[in-house]
């Protein structure tokens, strides 16, 4: 009996690897999406919601909205890799000035200075996670 447990963990597995729209639902909410219509120029710019078996739930403008599966051709989406924001922050020390010479002419202690910058950088780039399967051939 277990055999067969584990073949139909198999089984499984290998459905949801074949099926691309499991990826579509891995995606965390929030995420950048550009959805591609069916005879639709223009990709649809939105957050992820969630995916149902039937639809994309997306955030457009701050409206949540169903687009059938069926009505999609192409889902990008935004990877999330790390923080754009990155900070820097320089330190220098001088030494003091030991060359003899009228008093208050020189620091005799060490000095030291501090710079920081702060820089944000630019969105990664869209990458495809879903694409409508192509229909069987008809015979």
């Amino acid at each position: 009996m277990p055999r067969l447990l584990l073949l139909f963990l198999a089984a499984v597995t290998a459905l949801a690897a074949d099926d691309p729209w499991a990826k579509v639902r891995e995606i965390k909410s929030g995420t950048d999406l550009r959805v591609y219509k069916k005879a639709s120029t223009q990709p649809i710019l939105a957050k992820m919601d969630e995916a149902t078996d039937e639809n994309l739930l997306v955030v457009i403008k701050n409206r949540q909205t169903a687009i059938p599966r069926e009505q999609i051709d192409r889902i990008d989406y935004r990877p999330t890799k790390g923080s754009r924001v990155k900070t820097e922050t320089k330190t220098a020390t001088t030494e003091p000035d030991t060359t003899p010479g009228p008093p208050g002419h020189g620091s005799t202690t060490p000095g030291s200075s501090t710079s920081s910058t702060v820089s944000v950088g630019s969105l990664p780039d869209f990458e495809t996670i879903y694409r409508r399967p192509s229909p069987p051939p008809k015979k």
